[in-house]
């Protein structure tokens, strides 16, 4: 086994825990920081991975309407309503005061937001009042990322490459260390007071995701072993996306207004709209989907989320096509509002005969970067080449419940970013992600460092209580479990994905939620095989399972429909039942000798003058 010494311990590699590791080393230059991520440097996390047409970076500058001091306030209003009132105003409010100052920093590393006037420019986006999505283009998280990996080798940081954290050491309620084993199956052991969790979301419980690879929930399932809480796990976005390149299909996307077509050609979606709506009203919302991606119950766009899904559950493929135009469409059909929203986006401005020609065209129009990125990664829409489209999982709402320092009930243990929850509620307005990653990422790594500081640390060679025997044999490549009843971790990977596709994806009902827990269940009775998977790919298929379960019993909770979670009586049911305000609240999820346990709580509200405006 290898042992290591330090103060501060981050777990992933993506824009949270580098923001948590270069916070840390910022704050105190002698802090020994150790950064363990299991892919390479910059290039494992979301963070790296993530594009769309426009990714945005939300936050309340100096000229961010509506002005003055104050106009943090509406920002946190906004995260607060449009989160469903299920999160915790108070961290809430931590993200919009701190949005400007998380700007600064990036800015100052090198991200080149796109500026109008001297100024960076903004747009709304998902519920938003007021303009405060900043970007680069659709490699905003990219660029952000890549100036975190230069700030991270500038000050020296330790990173541990193509390695994996599997079990926190908890004494007393309070973090003494952390195992770890690298892609070489060498054990290692982390003497250290504090860990700051940033391992993003879980996306590889389901199939269809726009995670890249090893988005497995870890600590997620870390917390729970080690004994922390997570909360609104029931929360998680999914939206229309590329099932080839994975990319979300929102924005100018659907502002163009392409045809949803199956794999027989045929135009479906005004099948499950309600009867009598016009095709006038279906391309309006087509057109609104664009700023209202993910899938939200709010919003009646979600109507084209469930047609999606119904018609792929019929065994049917489903296409955006981009060569014609939908049946009966042109421009002037959309409102005055929508006319207005696409003409404020012109990139390349084309006649009105143009516009009026198709989708392709209005695409080129307002953004012609997509089409050139579609190209680059294999689809060529200028060849009449269609986007395959499916529901995807793209972020957790919930996660790892923290306090204002991204602290948790365990006494150094710290969570930020997309491993994080009760800062979001049940939905987010876009660009918040990024946002959440650099705030809580620096100040959980900030509070680390003053916990470590708190805590006298050992001389000497770390102390390690003895790991579980299981970690030693399945690296040793033993199998002592004597269980009957086994499958390999491939076997509990696809079994995961299809009993979450099915069950836990846009359509949510009692009698499928049930059927899904039972399965998973019997999934935690059998024993799993390695199999010839390397002992990382292992640990994360393991991961997979009390992630599941964590979601399945968050959403067996919550017997209404709020932000992502469309709860239906049955299957054939063409609406989801109504939200509740009784179901104001938030479920919090703990393990509990091996079993998974529920508590109902009240979230931090905002003070009654506040509520008032919102």
């Amino acid at each position: 086994m290898k042992y290591y010494d330090c103060d501060v311990l981050v777990v992933g590699g993506g824009g949270a825990a580098l923001r948590a590791a270069t916070a840390a080393r910022e704050s105190d230059p002698g802090c020994k920081v150790f950064v363990v991520t299991k892919g390479k440097l910059g290039t494992t996390g979301t963070t790296a991975n993530s594009c769309s047409d426009r990714m945005a970076f939300h936050a309340t500058l100096p000229h961010t309407e509506p002005g003055g001091e104050d106009a943090w306030k509406y920002h946190a209003d906004d995260i607060y309503r449009i989160g469903g009132r299920v999160s915790d105003y108070d961290l809430a409010a931590i993200l919009a005061q701190n949005s400007y100052a998380a700007f600064e920093y990036l800015e100052a590393l090198g991200v080149p937001f796109i500026k109008k006037d001297g100024k960076a420019h903004q747009f709304v986006t998902d519920g938003s009042k007021y303009a405060r999505a900043c970007y680069t283009g659709p490699k905003t998280a990219i660029h952000i990322e890549e100036a975190l990996v230069r700030r991270t080798r500038q000050l020296g940081i330790n990173v541990i490459e193509n390695s994996m954290i599997i079990s926190l050491q908890v004494e007393n309620g309070q973090i003494t260390g952390a195992f770890g084993v690298n892609e070489d199956e060498d054990m290692m052991f982390f003497n250290t007071p504090a860990v700051v969790l940033g391992t993003g979301g879980g996306g590889e419980i389901f199939s269809q995701h726009v995670y890249p690879p090893g988005a497995t929930g870890d600590g997620y399932a870390l917390a729970l072993n080690a004994g922390a809480s997570l909360v609104n796990m029931e929360f998680i976005q999914i939206g229309i996306a590329s099932v080839k390149t994975r990319l979300n299909c929102s924005g100018s996307f659907m502002r163009a207004v392409p045809r949803f077509i199956n794999e027989d050609g045929e135009e479906f979606l005004s099948r499950y709209f309600p009867e009598g709506t016009s095709l006038l009203d279906v391309y309006n919302i087509v057109f609104e989907k664009g700023a209202s991606w993910p899938v939200s119950c709010e919003h009646p766009s979600s109507l084209i989320d469930i047609a999606v899904f119904k018609e792929i559950m019929k065994g049917k493929r489903v296409y955006l096509d981009f060569s014609q135009n939908p049946r009966e469409f042109s421009f002037e059909m959309l409102n005055e509002a929508n006319r207005d929203r696409y003409a404020s986006e012109l990139n390349q401005p084309i006649s009105d005969e143009q516009r009026n020609s198709g989708p392709l065209a209005r695409l080129r129009e307002i953004n012609p970067d997509s089409i050139q990125w579609l190209k680059d990664n294999g689809i060529d829409l200028e060849k009449d080449e269609m986007i395959e489209i499916a529901p995807s999982a793209q972020h957790f709402q919930g996660g790892v419940k923290i306090r204002k320092q991204g602290d948790t009930e365990i006494k150094g243990l710290f969570a930020a970013g997309e491993c994080a929850g009760g800062q979001h509620g049940a939905n987010r307005p876009g660009g918040n992600a990024l946002l959440d990653c650099q705030v809580f990422g620096k100040i959980a790594g900030e509070a680390a460092v003053c916990h470590a500081r708190s805590v006298k640390m050992g001389k000497g060679a770390a102390k390690a209580v003895p790991a579980k025997d299981f970690v030693f044999e399945h690296i040793a490549g033993q199998d002592k479990d004597s269980r009957k009843d086994r499958i390999s971790a491939v076997e509990l990977k696809s079994e995961i994905q299809d009993i979450m596709g099915r069950y836990v994806s846009i359509v949510r009902t009692k009698e499928g939620l049930a059927k899904a827990w039972q399965s998973l269940e019997q999934l935690g009775k059998y024993h799993v095989n390695r199999d010839g998977l390397n002992i990382i790919e292992f640990y994360e298929c393991l991961n997979l399972l009390p992630v599941a379960k964590a979601t399945v019993k968050a959403c067996l909770q919550r017997p209404e429909s709020r932000g992502p979670h469309l709860y239906f009586e049955s299957e054939d049911d063409p609406n989801p039942v109504a939200g509740n305000p009784d179901y104001e609240k938030y479920f919090v999820i703990r393990c509990q000798d091996g079993e998974i346990t529920v508590q109902a709580r009240e979230p931090v509200r905002p003070q009654e003058d506040r509520r008032k405006e919102i």
